[in-house]
């Protein structure tokens, strides 16, 4: 039997119908944690990857800079890659203190970290399009925070 060839406007329908259904079902999960306290950042490894980006813009914090916290900040924008402070595109270049001092050129520091943020750098995307300066600083703050706490696990949104 002949199969008939897809355009790209019907596979991306379909890439998109099936990503807004594991958003729909990541959710469901999270709301699931939510009810029992357990963590979230260990949820988010768990989500598929594609599902990753659509899930956490909507467990982002309210608009306005009074409302945004690193953390929200964080959730909206990086924890697609770096849920927990891992990093899902290269592994050993994690978010943990250990790596950061071996990995990123000028150390561990807020300053070093908000210039990673905002350029990128390989595979990282360049965030100085979307975010303020205000906000990539808020970011850094958190990351080197949260890497020194060694990313407490028992954090939830």
């Amino acid at each position: 039997m002949h199969e008939t060839r897809k355009t790209p406007a019907q596979v991306y329908l379909r890439a998109t119908v099936a990503l807004a259904m594991d958003g729909y079902r990541v959710l469901l999960g999270l709301l699931a944690v939510a009810g029992h306290g357990l963590s979230c950042n260990a949820f988010l490894l768990t989500v598929p990857p594609l599902a990753r980006p659509a899930l956490c813009l909507r467990l982002s914090a309210p608009p306005g800079p009074s409302a945004q916290t690193g953390a929200h900040i964080f959730s909206a924008n990086c924890a697609a890659c770096h849920a927990g402070g891992h990093n899902a595109i290269v592994a050993n270049h994690t978010l943990e203190k250990t790596a950061i001092e071996k990995y990123l050129m000028g150390g561990f520091n807020e300053k070093a970290v908000a210039y990673q943020i905002s350029n990128g750098k390989n595979a990282m995307l360049v965030f100085a399009e979307r975010l303020s300066k205000a906000e990539i600083g808020l970011v850094a703050a958190y990351v080197i925070k949260s890497a020194a706490d060694d990313w407490d696990k028992s954090i939830t949104l």
